[in-house]
């Protein structure tokens, strides 16, 4: 056999390595996909974990004080819960985007947390309705966990 037909079969051809860049170019998609719809599921399960904190943590600031909590700002920690939560988790925002925010007496709510997106991306109805459905009944306009406007999702403490 002579050297130049060696040297022939001993590479790829152009086609073969196009086809090997295209098989890892649609495993990378697929993997991307699932690792990217985990990490939603990963957000919403962190929402819902600081939802319940947050409650837990109205309830003890309520039963301490004999009050409810103030009005603030998105992003605003309330006047007197800083010894109740984690200041900075509260004031950094949302695992899903969007800022914590207190009301009371306002929305027709007597007192409540929750998201307000406030201009940041809101992921929507469809989205939220399946953090409602972990938390409480999944409809957003019934139970403790509703959208009080637009942009507001929030955890009902006093009706």
């Amino acid at each position: 056999m002579t050297q130049s037909r060696i040297a022939k079969t001993a590479g790829f051809t152009l086609v073969e390595v196009l086809i090997v860049v295209a098989i890892l170019g649609i495993l990378a998609a697929i993997v991307i996909f699932y690792v990217r719809d985990g990490s939603e599921d990963a957000r919403k399960a962190a929402f819902v974990s600081d939802v319940k904190t947050y409650e837990n943590a109205a309830q003890r600031y309520t039963l301490s004080t004999g009050l409810l909590l103030e009005d603030s700002a998105s992003g605003a920690l309330p006047t007197g819960w800083g010894p109740f939560v984690n200041a900075g988790k509260w004031t950094n925002g949302t695992p899903i985007g969007g800022m914590w925010d207190f009301e009371l007496n306002s929305f027709g709510i007597t007192s409540a947390f929750g998201v307000h997106f406030n201009g940041a991306p809101n992921p929507g109805d469809a989205y939220m309705q399946d953090i409602d459905a972990i938390l409480d009944d999944g409809d957003l306009t019934t139970g403790g966990f509703q959208k009080i406007s637009g942009d507001r999702y929030y955890f009902i403490l006093l009706p």
